[in-house]
């Protein structure tokens, strides 16, 4: 039987969702909205556009829009949702042009993702400025590359330094840019531990960017020439060409919870393990959702793989197929300059506030044999349960080569699967000397953890 099926965003739950309904369910009728003219692009790509690594932004669509509409989903473009009215199953919304528009549908997939957390800094106001810029949307990027494209302008500053505020240091050093990063927390990056963020800041200063830690940003003020950045009790602005804010995210949930949706965590919305809201016919996936944790249980977590992944598990159980999400370890990746950080499950003060007992050690291992030319140190962090053993978390850090996001990839496979750390040893994995150890450097680290443990436990 037939249903339309009507999904509000375009982006990596949306598309997933779409696409995956068309595959299970021809004979539905599936419609995107999007705000936008610019479906399925990586917004995680967007630093290396900025840098012209990747030199053509269109190549940033993880499918070209003839492949998206080839498969019979059909795109409405720079069309914004409005109101949900849940009891007569309908979606008012509007068009770029004004044009009120009224959806009807059977089932319906919210996927309006995040929205740029700016309240806390007065004078934020990018729509009309020239020299502030965000960076999450096409649009944002579109802007920010017009104000890049006046050479005069090479003094940037970045206000937060999370994953797009490192990346986007990276890009505008490789542009010829003088970069100052702004971070309120003592430490860059603080999905790792304060000394691993700490070899991030020193790469940073290594590659030319000056790094402000423990600066509370309280005020921008754009000038005609230039932008004055206040730090909290500080009458003394520090003074640049452009200022970029990229201070993290909340769930753009307003639509939802307008319709009376349950909310929970950062007023993210709250479904279920199938994906469904606490409104009859709708159904929710990606960063406007909280998300099922493996360990956690519930938290909030902006992942483009999750994102992906409840979005294909909406689509399932709108098609029939009773299949639930199973949860996410946190797993994430980045790449600072030469080097590669990674980390997966929880930290030890993340462990600690859940109700585990952690232990954790740290291991610095050669990627492969030391004899074979080209070999470098990893470090390798790892945090387990005193009392069963279970493994918690990893964090790595290291060099292009060393195949960090793989290894990251073993360990949050066995978090995923409540491996214990004693049984990480029993592992298969792969040996050459070119490319690895008997005991592979997640082994080594694993077993360091136990060493340490027993020696902790006899003292």
């Amino acid at each position: 039987m037939s249903k339309n099926i009507l999904i509000i965003g375009g982006s990596d739950a949306g598309v997933m969702a779409a696409l995956n309904l068309k595959e299970l369910a021809p004979e539905f009728e599936v419609t995107v909205i999007l705000a936008d003219e610019y479906p399925n692009h990586s917004i995680c790509g967007l630093p290396y556009a900025v840098s012209g690594e990747v030199e053509n932004w269109e190549d940033l669509a993880h499918r070209k829009l003839k492949d998206l509409t080839a498969t019979g989903v059909k795109y409405n473009f720079n069309t914004t949702a409005d109101r949900i009215d849940s009891a007569k199953r309908q979606v008012h919304a509007h068009t770029a042009e004004g044009t009120e528009v009224i959806y009807d549908y059977d089932e319906l997939v919210v996927a309006t993702g995040a929205s740029p957390r700016t309240s806390m800094i007065k004078g934020l106001e990018p729509e009309g400025s020239e020299r502030i810029h965000l960076m999450h949307t096409m649009q944002d990027f579109f802007k920010f590359q017009e104000s890049l494209e006046d050479e005069s302008r090479q003094d940037i500053a970045i206000v937060g330094a999370g994953y797009i505020g490192l990346e986007m240091a990276e890009a505008l050093r490789m542009r010829g840019r003088q970069v100052t990063m702004f971070q309120k927390p003592a430490e860059v990056l603080g999905t790792v531990d304060p000394d691993l963020g700490a070899m991030v800041r020193q790469e940073l200063v290594d590659n030319g960017v000056e790094v402000r830690v423990n600066s509370t940003i309280s005020e921008l003020e754009e000038t005609k020439d230039t932008v004055k950045i206040y730090e909290k009790d500080s009458d003394v602005p520090f003074t640049f060409d452009l200022v970029l804010v990229v201070t993290g995210v909340l769930p753009n949930s307003a639509i939802l919870d307008a319709a009376g949706a349950k909310t929970g965590i950062a007023g993210a919305i709250v479904t279920n393990d199938y994906m469904q809201t606490s409104l009859p016919h709708i159904w929710a996936a990606g960063d406007v959702v909280e998300t099922k944790h493996r360990l956690l249980g519930r938290t909030y977590i902006s992942l483009g793989t999750t994102s992906h992944k409840q979005g294909r598990i909406a689509a399932q159980n709108i098609a029939g197929n009773k299949i639930s999400f199973e949860g996410s370890v946190g797993t994430q990746v980045l790449t600072v300059f030469d080097l590669v950080i990674a980390r997966t499950g929880l930290l030890e003060r993340e462990a600690l506030k859940a109700g585990f007992d952690p232990f954790t050690s740290t291991a610095v291992v050669d990627d492969h044999k030391a004899y074979y030319p080209g070999a470098q140190k990893i470090t390798i962090r790892i945090t387990g349960d005193k009392e069963t053993k279970l493994l918690l978390g990893a964090q790595l850090i290291g060099y292009f080569g060393s195949e960090i996001p793989k290894r990251t990839d073993i360990y949050a496979t066995a978090i995923y699967n409540k491996m214990t750390i004693p049984e990480f040893s029993h592992l298969d994995l792969t040996y050459s000397p070119k490319v690895g150890a008997p005991w592979d450097a997640v082994q080594e680290a694993t077993q360091r953890w136990e060493s340490e443990f027993r020696k902790a436990a006899l003292d």
